[in-house]
């Protein structure tokens, strides 16, 4: 079921979530939390952050999925996911229609499957299930993996021997399983024959983590307690110097980088930085080295940093040249390179959890070598450096930071392997194909002895053409200057030593013979001692390698060996001299021809440099259209994203229509042809699918299309809808609405709509309602003869009573008790005669009710004047028009009769004030307004309500049966206008009528 997603919500198997337009979305603890986007510049890697997410929360278990998109967005989330353990797939670009995200996921070099999606639910389904039987099985093959290894020492510069095994055989097990390989002594025979798979395990292996101040909190501590320490222990003009191990693609060299110019604020220019940041994995080194982070990284940057040190590009943030310079980024292997020596702080987190701690303790001593007196080590939050504490000072334990006290260690050349050497022979030497040494660590050996089989060993050191340290036996101390490490061996020897072994070295080099002197005199401490030295080719499989062994032997004996030469120190000056002149000779006629090509490369880079310039410029404007149609398309994949859910929630609301619409639609075509119709449909009309594509007249169904075609043209002529009703063969009776079709593009008419709604019931009720019309028409009728004849009946006897009444009046009567129950007799009689009056007009009221005409007001008012004219003039009242509007559509009789009544009223109730009454017309935008306002005795509120009742009055002091407002209410009602009453008790009160103009009548 696919639902949009809600922050909060707990995830679900079965569930598709989508994410909305306007958020981001992660997942922490199985639920999904969404984040504004806000005013975020640049592109939104909404996919990446979700990755991110789904890396940090289920680690080795998240799997991501690259179909389709445009941007590169989703790139670092693959390489979040691969960093845990898990798996990503990717749709092939060749088929799909946006293909720049899963091009982009698949450049990372992190996409385990390339397929298309028909395929993927069986991989994930298959990598589960293997996933679960490694787990199950936790096989330990440690002499498959010593193999593998082996064979990755081999093909590249990389040994992984000494790393812990369970990280190791996790991922070897975890590419096997990638290879569909089950057991890894048969991946081992399948790496064997794929170098590409070595270089693919290889790079598992390096995955790393790292961000920019990753730590906040032990930064902050190296921040406030160490940098400001080494700032201020510098001596003038010293340079700053950092090492950086392990540091990835180089978040965490930039921190210190920005967190030195943050301390040295002006003085960063001032001072010298070098940053040394190294690792083995040339991949990221060279990532590192352009300095290029996506928004999603460089995110947990503050904005300040941000823009102080990055320059916002196309492809992301790149640092700013002052930072880069500060920065030197440099391969270096921990177990096989030496360290980088003065260092003031030296950076080594979270690397060495994954070695063995053997090799952990060979490195911390590397590490502290490498420090100066009083320099720092920072590590990681899990590594603990026991090995070496007695020669730090805690400085935060929380953090992890420590403080070199300030100790010399004595060198130990058994500390550190120099890394693999590959070795061209000279061109000098016989033409055979030149050897190539992979791995010094596990073939010196042999090849020493090979040398040396027969003769008595002291010292004895491997050196290549450059006379630089790869290996050595037995006691340095005894021979060579312990004070500064270097891997240069003439560096490391005492003057006559240095002496005898160039003059030796330069007769091998001339015979390829071994050449020994003896007789040397050194001191050593507070003694001399007579060394014995030797320089021989070394012979490895046969033949020379170009390497050298040079062997140092303690004279004990008085006595010249046969073949040896005895050290003249004067002799061997003279000789080194002359070698030294010819050698100088030779040097200033290659720096002659040498300076010949630099002149001329130097043209040719001048050429080149003109050409690279005119091509920049050229990409620079390029880039700067491709980051402007970038952006574009960017724009329109988000309005596609936007246009494609809409249009889905517009499907799924016709599909849900059409599916709840119980009466019939067609669809139909300007040729007259069925294109589709609603399920409703058929409960009408007895259409099948197969009717669908034909013409109406071709249909065979239980109406007449005749008339109905007829209509479909019409509308299609003219757009106006049309409504009839028909009856179907079945006696039903149906109200058919047709409508035209319009395309919004090019506003056409291009079909018809046509809709069947079942009035059967409607009908059969109309026809019960017009049959009772008749008898309630015939009843009115008859009501209106009987008022009439009543009324007029009624009066005349009623006359003659009240006639009478008089008389007796003008009579002389003797009983005193007669003359009041005549004047009870006489009110009785006019207040019958009044209500019989009433009644004569309610009923000529709704007579007149129906013939409405143009009513001139100016007429009206001044007959009601007339009318009024005694009691104006008896209570002295004003009469105020005010006509704007001077014609209403009403009836006559029935508008001089509500004026009327309510003039009359403002002077009946009236204060101890003179009467004032306004009279005031309007003109609304549906109504015509009439206005009766009096500054009579007023109403109290809740008698605003009951004045339109039936006998219903504010008060009873006055004459009158409370029918006027009543009937004035009813009429106005009637006519499809409306009165209301505004009145304050002591001001007046203010009756507004609301006549609906011609075209809004009912």
């Amino acid at each position: 079921m696919m639902v949009q997603a809600q922050n909060g919500i707990g995830v679900e198997t079965n569930f598709v979530y989508m994410i909305p337009g306007d958020k981001f979305m992660t997942i922490k603890n199985g639920h999904l939390h969404l984040t504004e986007k806000g005013n975020i510049k640049g592109p939104h890697l909404t996919i990446n952050s979700f990755f991110t997410s789904l890396a940090a929360d289920y680690g080795p278990k998240a799997i991501g999925v690259i179909l389709s998109g445009l941007g590169s967005d989703g790139s670092d989330g693959v390489k979040a996911i691969k960093r845990a353990g898990g798996m990503v797939i990717a749709r092939n670009p060749e088929t799909t229609e946006f293909d720049s995200m899963p091009s982009n996921a698949i450049a990372t070099g992190m996409v385990d499957f390339i397929v298309e999606p028909e395929a993927m639910p069986g991989i994930i389904e298959e990598y589960v299930k293997r996933e679960i039987e490694l787990a199950a099985a936790a096989m330990s093959d440690v002499e498959n993996m010593t193999g593998l290894i082996q064979l990755i020492s081999e093909q590249l510069p990389l040994d992984f021997s000494d790393y812990k095994e369970s990280t190791i055989l996790r991922r070897i097990k975890r590419r096997a399983a990638y290879n569909n390989f089950e057991k890894l002594d048969k991946y081992l025979e399948y790496a064997k024959g794929s170098p590409r798979e070595i270089e693919a395990l290889a790079k598992d292996f390096l995955i790393s983590v790292t961000a920019f101040f990753r730590d906040a909190e032990a930064f902050g501590a190296l921040e406030k307690r160490v940098i400001p320490s080494i700032v201020h222990s510098l001596l003038p003009n010293q340079e700053i110097r950092i090492w950086v191990a392990g540091c990835a693609t180089g978040e965490e060299a930039y921190s210190m980088a920005i967190m030195l110019s943050e301390i040295l604020g002006d003085n960063v220019k001032e001072r010298e930085v070098k940053i040394f940041a190294t690792d083995i994995d040339t991949t990221a080194l060279a990532h590192a080295s352009k300095g290029i982070y996506a928004p999603s990284v460089v995110s947990q940057l503050t904005p300040a940093h941000l823009e102080k040190y990055f320059v916002q590009e196309a492809s992301g943030y790149k640092v700013s040249a002052e930072l880069r310079k500060m920065v030197i980024f440099s391969r270096h292997d921990l177990v096989k390179n030496p360290p980088y020596c003065n260092m003031h702080l030296i950076s080594c987190r979270n690397l060495l959890i994954y070695m063995t701690p053997a090799l952990q303790q060979k490195i911390y001593q590397m590490l502290l070598f490498g420090l100066k007196p009083d320099g720092y080590l920072f590590l990681g939050s899990s590594e603990n450096p026991l090995p070496i504490l007695k020669g730090l000072k805690v400085v935060d334990k929380k953090s992890k930071i420590y403080k070199k006290l300030d100790t010399l260690p004595s060198v130990n050349f058994e500390a550190f392997t120099i890394p693999e050497y590959v070795y061209h022979k000279p061109s000098n030497l016989s033409p055979a194909q030149p050897e190539m040494i992979k791995n010094p660590d596990r073939t010196l050996d042999g090849a020493i002895n090979e040398t040396v089989f027969s003769e008595e060993q002291r010292l004895i050191i491997c050196i290549d053409e450059s006379n630089k340290v790869l290996k050595s036996y037995g006691p340095t101390s005894r021979f060579l200057h312990q004070k500064n490490f270097t891997s240069d061996l003439t560096e490391l020897m005492p003057g006559p030593l240095n002496i005898a072994f160039k003059t030796a070295r330069n007769m091998v080099s001339e015979t390829q013979r071994k050449a020994q002197i003896t007789g040397i005199f050194i001191q050593h401490s507070q003694e001399t001692i007579k060394v014995n030295l030797s320089v021989s080719p070394m012979i490895f499989k046969g033949r020379p390698n170009g390497f050298l062994v040079v062997q140092f032997t303690e004279d004990v004996q008085s006595e010249e060996l046969p073949g040896t030469m005895a050290f003249d120190e004067k002799l061997y000056l003279d000789d080194y001299s002359r070698f030294l002149e010819q050698e100088n000779k030779d040097q200033k006629e290659q720096l002659a021809a040498a300076s010949e090509k630099l002149f001329a490369l130097n043209e040719n880079m001048q050429s080149f440099n003109e050409e690279l310039l005119s091509a920049n410029e050229e990409m620079q404007s390029t880039n700067e259209e491709m980051q402007s149609i970038n952006e574009e398309l960017h724009t329109i994949n988000a309005d596609y994203q936007l246009k494609n859910k809409e249009l889905l929630e517009l499907n799924d609301d016709l599909n849900n229509y059409f599916k709840s619409n119980i009466n019939g639609q067609l669809f139909v075509n300007s040729e007259l042809r069925l294109m589709r119709f609603s399920p409703g449909t058929v409960r009408h009309i007895n259409l099948l699918e197969s009717d669908i594509g034909r013409p109406l007249s071709n249909i065979s169904t239980n109406f007449r299309f005749e008339t109905i075609a007829d209509d479909i043209t019409q509308v299609l002529e003219n757009g106006y809808p049309l409504t009839r009703e028909l009856q179907a063969n079945d006696g039903k009776w149906y109200q058919v609405m047709t409508m035209p079709y319009i395309r919004q593009v090019g506003n056409k008419r291009t079909g018809a709509i046509i809709t069947f709604n079942d009035i059967t019931n409607l009908k059969d009720i109309q026809r019960q309602l017009d049959k009772k019309n008749e008898i309630l028409t015939r009843i009115n009728a008859d009501l209106d003869n009987f008022v009439h004849t009543a009324s007029h009946d009624l009066l005349e006897p009623l006359g003659n009573i009240e006639a009478s009444i008089g008389l007796i009046d003008h009579m002389h009567v003797d009983d005193p008790e007669l003359k009041p129950l005549l004047a009870i007799i006489r009110g009785s009689v006019k207040k019958f005669s009044m209500l019989v009056k009433e009644i004569s007009a309610v009923a000529r009221i709704e007579d007149e009710a129906a013939s409405m005409e143009l009513v001139d007001l100016h007429d009206i008012v001044e007959s009601i004047l007339w009318s009024l004219g005694d009691k104006i003039k008896q209570s002295g009242a004003m009469v105020k028009s005010d006509l704007q509007v001077s014609q209403i559509h009403f009836s006559k009789k029935n508008l001089r009769s509500i004026l009327f009544n309510l003039v009359a009223n403002g002077i009946k109730y009236r204060s101890e004030n003179t009467p004032v009454v306004s009279i005031q017309t309007l003109a609304g935008s549906e109504f015509t307004i009439l206005s009766v306002e009096d500054n009579g005795i007023g109403m109290a509120e809740n008698d605003l309500t009951k004045i339109f009742n039936k006998y219903g009055r504010g008060t009873t002091d006055r004459e009158g049966q409370g029918l006027g407002l009543y009937l004035a209410k009813k009429i106005i009602d009637a006519a499809g206008g409306s009165i209301r009453v505004e009145s304050t008790p002591g001001l007046g009160s203010k009756f507004t009528i609301y006549f609906p103009l011609t075209g809004n009548l009912p």
